[in-house]
């Protein structure tokens, strides 16, 4: 089984801070926390091992 806790606590805490970035409108900080957070989610849940016994 897929463990999407920790991806979802990284993508919480990234969105907290691209929120920040667009409050003090660094846009591009705001779309480099994003990119960075969607690239280490998805390769945190794509390395999982995968069990078929579900």
């Amino acid at each position: 089984m897929i463990d999407y806790k920790a991806p979802y606590f990284q993508l919480f805490n990234a969105l907290s801070d691209a929120i920040s970035a667009l409050k003090a409108q660094n846009f591009g900080q705001a779309s480099d926390i994003l990119i960075q957070a969607q690239q280490m989610a998805e390769e945190s849940v794509i390395s999982q091992p995968k069990n078929h016994a579900s």
